[in-house]
């Protein structure tokens, strides 16, 4: 399960376009940052996509992307030309694909390497849904099969692309928008559509034409909603934005991204709030005992300018509450993180399971106490960052990125360092189990 969200002047401050996304998933699906650089193709070339192959692009835009580590497509990412994508499961009453074809995760890819706007980056997810279907099983561990919503956004607009198979349904977004597990496209919202979607709809007597087409009210799957919480966490994601609506900065996205929802904000005078205690499901998302088995795994937010290059916000862990935000501009490359992860833990050979001693220890443990110990020095981090990045010369943007890094790096080894051998806390037995039973145990040093 995942949030995405976007902002637009004059929702915010100085011009930008703001975009952010939580990826949720199994929780030891590890996710990895990549830059791919841009490429020329040959003629008759293809390219083989988690399942599929497809005729390859004549040329593919350099682009970052933030992957499951199994998985060739991403959940979130962004190109060269500042445009930036994130990816939502949604459940229809007319059941997921499961035939295999290309994944929400490989049309958000393939979005980003060959569209250089957000509005061509729609039209290439479209007419790639049209001609090779989406389905086949998104799941590690789980099989899991979903259909796709989406958020395209470059510096001067954004658009919302719902799909349900091969019919899809697009909506430019509002100053403030945000998507979740649930299709949210409502009447009169529906800029144009495709894939045979409203002959469908008027032969089921819902429509005359897309514009008085409810398309999440005729469409959503009621039962899988009251799972994942969709609608309820894409109305307080609204909700958190609109509280600054004016004033929107990254730093603002950042902390809707870290957001336990109307029930972490109660649970703060009562001892804080912990995930063995949380009875529900929140943007920033921890994995639990039952159903609760996925996580946010990786999270990231864009600042999209018309006139300077767009910084890339990421974590590249899991936990955005626990995680430092990190800078990049694609044009100065990408630091290293390590080795690649995997569903196994490495021993801290990669950044992605290094965070993951930090992490855990503080879902085992207290874990209000440890977001009291590091928040203020979390953000604090954060904003001196985008300071150094905002004066830093093109020249220097490699050198100013690469300390960044380094000291986020050096913050998380303090953390973990400073926690306390046994855990302080762990109330909840089966909570507990849920994050040994079944599971590798984490390497020693």
């Amino acid at each position: 399960m995942c949030d995405t969200m976007v902002a637009l002047p004059p929702a915010t401050v100085g011009g930008s376009v703001l975009f952010a996304k939580n990826s949720d998933r199994e929780r030891d699906e590890a996710q990895f940052l990549e830059l791919v650089p841009a490429a020329r193709h040959a003629a008759g070339s293809t390219v083989r996509c988690t399942y599929i192959e497809i005729p390859q692009a004549e040329r593919t835009h350099a682009v970052l992307l933030s992957r499951p580590f199994w998985i060739w497509g991403a959940e979130m990412g962004a190109n060269e030309h500042g445009v930036v994508i994130g990816n939502e499961a949604v459940f229809a009453t007319i059941p997921p694909g499961r035939t295999r074809a290309l994944i929400g995760m490989d049309l958000l890819r393939l979005g980003l390497e060959r569209g250089a706007t957000a509005a061509e980056a729609v039209e290439v997810i479209t007419g790639l849904l049209e001609r090779h279907g989406q389905g086949g099983n998104c799941g590690l561990r789980n099989e899991h099969f979903y259909d796709n919503s989406f958020i395209v956004a470059d510096a001067r607009e954004a658009f919302v692309l719902e799909t349900i198979g091969r019919m899809w349904a697009v909506e430019r977004c509002p100053p403030v928008r945000a998507i979740s597990n649930a299709l949210s496209i409502g009447p009169g919202a529906i800029a144009r559509s495709g894939g045979g979607l409203v002959e469908h709809a008027r032969a089921q007597g819902w429509c005359r034409d897309a514009g008085d087409l409810d398309f999440a009210g005729r469409y959503i799957d009621l039962e899988r909603d009251a799972m994942s919480r969709g609608r309820l966490r894409c109305a307080r994601a609204t909700e958190v934005l609109g509280r600054r609506t004016g004033r929107l900065e990254p730093f603002d996205l950042m902390a809707a991204l870290r957001d336990h929802g109307a029930e972490g904000e109660a649970m703060a005078a009562d001892g804080g709030w912990h995930p063995d205690r949380s009875t529900t499901r929140s943007i920033c998302m921890h994995a639990g005992a039952g159903l609760r088995r996925g996580q946010s795994v990786g999270s990231l937010v864009a600042d999209l300018h018309p006139e300077r290059p767009a910084v890339i916000w990421v974590t590249g862990t899991s936990a955005p509450c626990l995680s430092v935000f990190k800078p990049v501009v694609l044009a100065a490359g990408l630091p290293p993180q390590g080795d690649r992860p995997t569903e196994r833990d490495d021993g801290g050979r990669s950044l992605w399971w290094r965070h993951e001693r930090f992490h855990r220890a503080a879902m085992l443990g207290d874990h209000a106490g440890v977001l009291a110990a590091i928040g203020p020095e979390r953000d604090q981090l954060e904003r001196r960052f985008a300071a150094r990045v905002a004066e830093a010369g093109p020249d220097a943007l490699a050198d100013v990125v690469s300390a960044c890094w380094a000291e986020a790096a050096a913050a998380e080894a303090r953390w973990l360092a400073a926690l306390p051998a046994v855990p302080a806390r762990v109330a909840d037995a089966d909570y507990a189990a849920s994050w040994t039973d079944d599971r590798p145990v984490l390497a020693a040093e």
